[in-house]
């Protein structure tokens, strides 16, 4: 079943930012879209069975927070 989650990312001031937020967060098993507003710090996951755990830790990957 495909849900769509959304998530506050703190610390994205640049494009580079979103590239390095959206590539970590796309390479989570069963994602299938990834929206990342630099604006809003907005970040919106789409996909099969994807935990917010592997969601942290890979914006954490990139060097960023989800806020809570």
């Amino acid at each position: 079943m495909c849900e769509t989650r959304e998530y506050t990312v703190t610390g994205m001031t640049c494009g580079h930012c979103v590239s390095s937020v959206r590539e970590e967060v796309g390479e989570i098993a069963g994602v299938d879209t990834v929206d990342v507003d630099l604006a809003s710090g907005r970040l919106t996951v789409t996909g099969d069975d994807v935990s917010d755990d592997a969601v942290r830790r890979a914006v954490a990957d990139a060097g960023y927070e989800v806020s809570s």
